[in-house]
């Protein structure tokens, strides 16, 4: 193991065992800019300077919020956690009034933004933060501080012992940030991390992936406002890792033929966009080209590691790899050796055909109150297993509870909520956090998540959805019965719906409409999914926009409880009901 006990000790790291000449690099005006181990740390130093020339005191709360990952972003987290004061990435994306939250909440005293979208948000809305004395810009704005200004601050080295000392005074255990998880309900949560927490779950993590040291490249693009990959930012400076920034999700796959990483982190929602594109170029092929890429993929989408398909199989699958598949890696950049794939379920089907097709995407599971990672996928030694997420990090510990809730103990447990004991005893119970999710361990160690104990759900996009919001908005409609919103682990939210029959059949009479007899004529009559898309769309205006229903399907019968949709005290039965209708589901989602 190493010395490495606090995040700013990574850099540092870095530059003793590798020295790297491109340990960041950041695209500016179409150019890639690298910025040296030596010069990472000499930043993060003249940073820490100009901070305590501002005042910043230990335990002081300073936020950065970017829109895209960047150089500068990882230097000003140096320079604040080695003087002892937090840090408090805030996601860009959300409203105005949540900024406003999250800097009172947290008491921010500086404000470090990248980009004149960013700065004018926090501007509306810094008159109301007391606490707040000034905001710094990465990009240069007419009118605005820039960063430059802290550095030059920072560029008399008379005040260096003061950081030493402070450094030297840093504990593993003490609070290293704050980061806010996007509640849905309520506001968000301050999910206090130490530096403990997330150096381990580094460390831990390093044993996972497989990188040689000290020559290899990561494309950086998930937002690094969220830990899992601020925690592997921390990663790659472990294993002496090229770190690229990409420039945004739309140029990610220019930015991957570009830099040719090695490894990557990437949300489900991704690899379908990813899986879809191919599928869309393959169906535009004619011929025997269109017919052996079908071909490809079908064999793919039957893929099993380790050889467990038999001989006969992994010949095929060598001719699959030869005519198809490098094209696919080849779009990926050609050297991924692995993509780290978190933050929602991954679709069985995609794990399959992309292990298949060589490009090894390995599955894991966390949450931001676990520093992130509890279990993640490894290739090597029999580490994979299509349809779970892996086995346990080392030192993590899990127990399932009596009813299905896995429960996790270990290093990477944050220390609790922000200013919130109340919601922290809710969580934290003799050491175990819980995570609200069901699963299970199998013989062999590997966690699979088996469903949610609350039934709030995420996209493939990350993105929560709380679906009883969206019923109870959607039953306000007369022509809306039952309505069960659906989409967990799929690309966007949509809905099952039992439309209200006896009103549809007054409806139709007054409109002079003959919609059918039956219920089921009714419920297949395109004038009533006409109208109940109107209603739909009405109701989905007082959404944002990942959580509108974009699709549904209307049932035939009637939900009750003799028929086990609802329980007694007349509740979703979410499970039986997606049973009952799995095979709307499927058309929704356009599943085999």
């Amino acid at each position: 193991m190493t010395d490495i006990k606090r995040l700013f000790d990574f850099p540092y790291y870095t530059l003793k065992k590798y020295n790297l000449e491109k340990a960041l690099v950041t695209k500016y005006d179409g150019k890639w800019v690298a910025t040296s181990s030596q010069e990472f740390v000499d930043k993060g130093n003249q940073l820490s300077r100009g901070l305590l020339k501002l005042g910043v005191k230990p335990n002081d709360k300073i936020a950065i919020i970017s829109t895209n990952n960047r150089t500068e972003w990882n230097i000003v987290d140096m320079g604040v956690l080695q003087i002892g004061a937090q840090d408090v990435p805030i996601y860009p994306t959300i409203s105005e009034e949540d900024y406003e939250y999250v800097l009172n909440h947290s008491e921010s005293t500086y404000c470090f933004v990248s980009d004149e979208e960013v700065l004018n948000k926090v501007n509306k809305i810094k008159a109301n933060v007391p606490s707040l004395k000034e905001v710094y810009t990465f990009d240069s704005i007419n009118g605005a501080k820039n960063w430059d200004e802290v550095l030059k601050l920072g560029e008399d080295k008379t005040n260096q012992e003061e950081v030493e000392t402070l450094m030297a005074n840093v504990k593993e255990d003490d609070l290293a940030t704050l980061i806010y998880t996007s509640g849905t309900t309520g506001r968000p949560k301050g999910v206090m991390l130490s530096h403990k927490n997330i150096v381990s779950n580094a460390l831990a993590s390093a044993t996972r992936l497989p990188l040689n040291q000290g020559n290899e490249k990561a494309l950086s693009f998930l937002p690094v406002c969220h830990i899992y990959e601020r925690m592997l930012q921390y990663l790659y400076q472990y294993k002496g890792v090229n770190i690229y920034f990409a420039e945004s999700l739309e140029t990610i796959s220019d930015n991957l033929k570009e830099v040719q990483p090695q490894v990557m982190s990437a949300v489900p929602r991704l690899l379908e966009k990813v899986y879809d594109k191919i599928i869309a170029k393959g169906t535009d092929l004619t011929g025997v080209k269109k017919a052996l890429f079908f071909w490809a993929v079908e064999l793919g989408l039957k893929y099993e590691p380790y050889g467990q398909n038999g001989w006969w199989y992994e010949q095929k699958l060598k001719v699959a790899r030869k005519l198809i598949f490098s094209k696919w890696q080849e779009a990926l950049g050609g050297n991924l050796k692995a993509i780290a794939s978190g933050s929602a379920a991954l679709q069985p089907r995609l794990a399959r055909v992309f292990n298949a097709g060589g490009v090894p995407v390995m599955e894991g599971y966390g949450l931001t109150e676990t520093s992130p990672v509890v279990s993640v996928n490894d290739m090597r030694d029999g580490g994979l297993r299509i349809g779970t997420v892996g086995k346990l990090l080392p030192d993590v510990e899990v127990k399932i509870a009596d009813d299905g809730e896995i429960l996790v103990k270990g290093p990477n447990v944050m220390l609790g909520y922000y200013k919130d004991t109340e919601k922290t005893d809710e969580v934290l119970k003799d050491g175990y956090f819980h995570t609200g999710d069901i699963g299970e361990v199998d013989k062999d160690g590997f966690l699979k998540i088996t469903d949610r104990k609350k039934e709030m759900f995420k996209t493939s996009g990350g993105k929560y959805i709380a679906p009883q919001l969206l019923e109870n908005k959607m039953k306000q409609s007369r022509f809306i019965e039952q309505i069960m919103v659906v989409g967990e682990g799929e690309k966007m939210p949509a809905a099952l719906i039992q439309p209200n029959f006896e009103f549809l059949e007054d409806w139709a009479k007054k409109k002079h409409f003959n919609i059918g007899s039956t219920n089921k004529e009714i419920a297949e009559n395109e004038e009533v999914v006409k109208r109940i898309q109107e209603e739909v769309d009405f109701y989905n205006q007082s959404f944002g926009h990942w959580e509108k229903i974009k699709r549904f399907e209307l049932t035939p019968d009637v939900w009750s409880i003799e028929e086990e949709h609802l329980t007694p005290t007349m509740k979703l039965k979410r499970r039986v009901v997606k049973e009952k209708y799995l095979d709307l589901y499927n058309k929704i989602y356009d599943h085999k």
